[in-house]
């Protein structure tokens, strides 16, 4: 699913235009990466929190050449779903036609 998707979708159920609607979601995601950014955590309840961890320092190696590389101290954005996000997937995974058991 695609931004454009997203807005689709938010536009017909709420009578608001495309334009509209992709103001809004644009300005959602924005505020999301703004915040993360800044260190700060968001906690949207029922669906989850966003915020950064951090990496240590380490040396990693170039998977083509082998040569050993340094990566510095770095920020990660992570995404942690809610127990109530978490069951929603289980249950229409379960129950959808095309995830039958294998």
């Amino acid at each position: 699913m695609t931004k454009a998707d997203i807005v689709d979708e938010i536009a017909k159920a709420t009578g608001l235009t495309k334009i509209e609607t992709k103001a809004v979601v644009d300005g959602v995601f924005a505020s999301i990466v703004t915040a993360i950014s800044t260190g700060k955590r968001i906690e949207l309840r029922g669906f989850g929190v966003f915020k950064h961890k951090s990496r240590k320092p380490r040396m990693a190696r170039n998977p083509k050449s082998g040569e050993q590389v340094p990566l510095e101290k770095r920020f990660v954005p992570v995404f942690k779903p809610s127990p109530e996000f978490l069951h929603k997937v289980n249950e229409e995974l379960k129950n959808h036609p095309n995830n039958s058991a294998e």
